[in-house]
């Protein structure tokens, strides 16, 4: 047996404690073999808690005793706290999931993620999906309510919070699927050191296959042969049979000249084994291609180069479309290619209307040349426009962002048309935007220093005299109109605990936001999650600065009567300053 050639004295020890802790049904983390080298003389303690019947565990390697924590006054609940922030991190509670009914909770959230949120209803939703708090008691099982966690942060594809998620829960069965989703996105990217150092955080995990095989793959990558052998000769004792695998494996570790050219695309890891084992690589995309094998040859530089791509292959062509809306080609490169097109000086001439007579990749072709020969900023923008709808309405806008910002950026903002500027302003707002700093208007409430103290700028002390100051001269100056804003402003800060004096009130028009009766209900009823799922519902794909005065009214409302401030905070700084 090939693993007998490679043992030395440490795995001689290795062996002695595996078989020893097999016995008492203990598990060995091969991982950590090393760090366990000089161990072998630790003395064992093993001790019974008589009053509680705890059983107590032993930390061999920090020669520490740690008990078992006491379950006796603990709800069963405590073993699915899964999340990654504390509840006082955003003025949650741990309980607010407790007077909800799950199927209230599922219905939602598959309205939620049917929607593309925008960043501001995103960052809401990851702090009630992600806090960690008791599921709630009905009609929603515990392991229902960790996979609508889990499922969230597949389809959201932040590989920093699912890092982070599989970190904080690392005493919990990590779902096989969350960890088979991040590291195939970061092999994906290149990122195999990335993938790989994951493994060092997990103390438990699902036992999978796949998840192994990448195990495997990471000791070899990291020069660990001995420990890769170790760890595939105990998965093939448990029955793992995988042909394609097992010659790879073999190949890399140099036991066999074997290896088939055939490129498997039965998953990631063997599209990646296909390639880091052949000379001459070569994969033809097509269509169907699945869309993390398209990012994978985009991220090791494999992409066919489109200078050399057929125009005449029209399947080709739309599968560059796709994968160019999903970020593996260059916006540039795309356009480019619809250059190579030949159309006839008729076309170009009356290409507002030839474009319609085409097929869909041809027509945007034909309007991005049409775009290149235009002289004027009417007909530019005319056409860029109506190139840009071509996009949208093949489900591939994303191929056509960065390069319309870039365009519109050159032309001349004076020379919009008017019946323009509302596409101009769009595709350029958060351009625009990013370049903005706050600037402080004291003469108007909801822009004026008081933001300070939502920014924990200012103390209350100071934002009652400041406020208080403010209202005196609006009280002698009676043009003064309170918008709403103001009115959310002044509300947020009585609700806070600062007082307003008497003789200000007449000058206030304090007024009942219009909450929809449902969250008003759940107000009352204290369904903390729920309440801020119909929020994210609400706000949606918007972002929080095109949301209507009223709506925001509301919001702020409903999240100044479940005294969740720090999310209230967040949404008036990001909403209320004047910005120039």
């Amino acid at each position: 047996m090939q693993i007998l050639k490679l043992l030395n004295k440490k795995f001689f020890l290795f062996f002695f404690l595996f078989f020893t802790a097999a016995a008492s049904n203990e598990p060995v983390d091969i991982w950590n073999i090393d760090k366990e080298d000089n161990e072998n003389n630790n003395e064992v303690n093993i001790l019974n808690n008589k009053k509680n019947n705890n059983s107590i565990s032993t930390d061999i390697k920090n020669e520490t005793i740690v008990p078992i924590k006491e379950e006796k006054n603990l709800n069963l609940e405590q073993n699915y706290l899964v999340g990654i922030y504390d509840p006082s991190d955003n003025d949650l509670s741990i309980n607010m999931w407790e007077f909800s009914d799950g199927e209230k909770i599922s219905k939602i959230v598959k309205k939620i993620e049917k929607l593309n949120l925008s960043e501001d209803a995103k960052e809401i939703y990851n702090y009630v999906i992600l806090t960690n708090s008791f599921p709630p008691k009905k009609n929603l099982s515990k392991e229902k309510f960790i996979e609508i966690k889990i499922d969230w942060l597949i389809k959201n594809g932040d590989l920093e919070l699912i890092k982070d998620f599989v970190i904080k829960n690392k005493k919990e069965k990590i779902n096989s699927r969350l960890l088979k989703y991040y590291l195939d996105q970061n092999l994906s990217m290149a990122n195999l050191e990335n993938a790989c150092k994951i493994f060092s955080f997990l103390e438990n995990y699902s036992d999978d296959d796949y998840i192994s095989k990448y195990k495997i793959y990471c000791l070899i990558n990291e020069k660990k042969n001995e420990l890769a052998q170790l760890q595939f000769d105990l998965i093939k004792e448990n029955g793992f049979e995988d042909i394609f695998f097992e010659e790879k494996f073999n190949f890399i570790m140099g036991y066999s000249e074997k290896n088939e050219s055939k490129i498997s695309e039965k998953n990631l890891l063997d599209f990646h084994l296909s390639h880091f084992t052949s000379d001459n690589f070569k994969y033809i995309t097509n269509e169907n291609t699945d869309k993390i094998i398209w990012r994978y040859l985009s991220s090791f530089n494999l992409l066919e180069n489109l200078n050399e791509i057929d125009i005449e292959d029209s399947e080709k062509i739309i599968s560059i479309e796709k994968a160019t809306n999903n970020g593996n080609y260059l916006e540039r490169d795309l356009l480019n290619l619809y250059t190579r097109y030949r159309f006839s000086i008729n076309q170009l001439i009356t290409v507002l209307e030839s474009y319609k007579m085409l097929p869909a990749y041809e027509s945007r072709a034909l309007l991005y040349q049409g775009f290149l020969i235009s002289k004027d900023v009417k007909s530019k923008i005319e056409l860029l426009k109506i190139l840009k709808e071509q996009f949208d309405k093949d489900n591939i806008g994303n191929a056509f962002n960065n390069e319309l910002v870039r365009i519109l950026e050159e032309l001349d903002e004076k020379e919009i048309p008017s019946n323009y500027s509302d596409f101009y302003n769009y595709h350029l707002a958060d351009k625009k935007n990013s370049n903005k700093k706050i600037k402080f208007n004291n003469k108007i409430i909801h822009q004026s220093k008081l933001l300070n103290y939502f920014s924990d700028d200012m103390d209350s002390e100071k934002a009652e005299k400041e406020l208080e100051k403010k209202l005196k001269k609006i009280k002698k100056n009676k043009k003064y109109y309170f918008s709403t804003k103001d009115i959310i402003l002044i509300e947020s800060l009585i609700y806070d605990g600062i007082k307003i004096s008497d003789k200000y009130s007449s000058i206030l028009e304090l007024y009942n936001s219009n909450i929809p009766t449902d969250i008003e209900v759940m107000i009352n009823d204290g369904e903390m999650a729920m309440i801020l799922l119909r929020l994210v519902e609400i706000i949606g794909e918007d972002d929080l600065n095109n949301l209507g005065s009223e709506s925001l009214y509301f919001i702020l409302s409903t999240l100044n009567k479940l005294n969740i401030d720090k999310i209230r905070n967040n949404i008036i700084l990001k909403t209320f300053p004047l910005k120039v």
